[in-house]
């Protein structure tokens, strides 16, 4: 059996000291101090002295390897035994080209495919536990906060669809009732005969000056109405810092 070694890094990679030096203050107090979690890369040791992770690149596989402990891009923080496998050196060598090939260093996503999430899928096909909750917690709560955004931004849409079509429908109701009556009071107005043999129509009902209003301004839909109809929202997105790629 081989036993299964988790290495953890701060963040340490921006151009910017003030920005590595911030970091490390967040580690400090977010998982030192109250054990939430904070901005970590993670690698797996097995069978060697060499640690594997995955990370950023434009062309071919993001998963790489180096001493462990000791890659240069980042400041090391500890290693956790994550327990022990039963696979041989040549299974794990085949886990990693398969890993190699479903991980392309252009498919690296801050909170969705990091170096965390390949350490544990990793850890799964060894068949050891996965990486403590508050290793990659951050990026977990950041692509759930993007996930409830996005269905936020749909319904949204749903329900502008959904009032604007109501409001067509109201409209032409309001619309239908007015032309009607106005139809039906021209139709059955009665008349009567003068003393000079002529007819005199008596003054039809005069329609409430708060209906006419109502058919006429309030209940036809607004352009704004007819734009967001047609779709013209913004789309909600989101930012991610270029210090501290992972």
């Amino acid at each position: 059996m081989a036993e299964v070694i988790l290495h953890i890094y701060d963040v340490t990679n921006s151009d910017s000291e003030k920005t590595n030096n911030t970091i490390v203050q967040i580690n400090k107090i977010f998982k030192d101090g109250i054990g939430l979690g904070g901005i970590f890369h993670s690698a797996v040791q097995i069978y060697g002295e060499d640690e594997w992770s995955f990370g950023f690149c434009e062309e071919g596989s993001g998963v790489f390897n180096c001493p462990y402990g000791r890659n240069p891009m980042y400041t090391y923080r500890e290693s956790i035994v994550l327990g022990k496998t039963d696979l041989t050196n040549s299974k794990v060598n085949q886990i990693l080209r398969e890993l190699s090939r479903e991980w392309p260093g252009d498919c690296y996503d801050l909170l969705s495919k990091n170096c965390n999430h390949f350490c544990d899928e990793f850890c799964d096909r060894l068949g050891v536990p996965n990486l403590p909750g508050w290793v990659n917690r951050f990026a977990n709560a950041g692509d759930t906060a993007v996930e409830i955004a996005g269905n936020t931004a749909y319904r949204l849409r749903q329900a502008k669809t959904e009032i604007v079509t109501a409001s067509k429908v109201a409209y032409q109701f309001l619309a239908g009732i007015a032309s009607n009556t106005a139809a039906a009071v021209a139709t059955d107005s009665p008349s009567c005969s003068s003393k000079g043999g002529t007819t005199t129509t008596i003054p039809s009902f005069q329609q409430p000056a708060w209906f006419k209003n109502l058919v006429a301004a309030g209940a036809k839909p607004s352009a704004s109405s007819t734009a967001l109809d047609n779709g013209d929202d913004d789309d909600i997105a989101h930012n991610l810092s270029a210090d501290i790629p992972r």
